[in-house]
């Protein structure tokens, strides 16, 4: 399974099994807007009725299982973020930015671990498929 990130030097797959980064080039990942009015509001990733949001406050993410009618936080231990986007193929699969780093959790945002390669200044994050 591979991820891709937008850096400011280009594309970048990382294999999640191997945890390997490859600059694949140029260009720019687009992700469907997700319209919410949630204060602090970086950026946010749906996936049915689940949606996680990066937020500009400790902790970095909420997540809604019920298309934002309720909220719980996520990411107690996360630094500031800058990107998420949710597994297409598995829901709670939830990949997380910050500027130079990409943490994955794979219980639907409970518990986070980072991946090994260092990026430079990630702006958007999205799973290959």
């Amino acid at each position: 399974m591979h991820v891709l990130a937008e850096t400011s030097l280009g594309l970048v797959t990382v294999d999640l099994e191997s945890e390997e980064a490859e600059l694949t080039g140029e260009g720019t990942l687009t992700r469907p807007a997700v319209e919410l009015t949630l204060p602090l509001l970086i950026g946010a990733d749906r996936h049915g009725s689940r949606i996680v949001a990066v937020v500009n406050r400790r902790p970095p993410l909420v997540v809604s299982d019920d298309s934002g009618s309720t909220w719980r936080e996520s990411g107690g231990g996360l630094p500031a973020g800058r990107a998420v986007a949710i597994s297409p193929d598995h829901p709670d699969h939830i990949l997380f930015a910050t500027a130079s780093r990409l943490y994955l959790s794979e219980d639907g945002g409970r518990f986070w671990r980072a991946l090994a390669p260092e990026l430079i200044d990630v702006v958007a994050v999205a799973w290959e498929g």
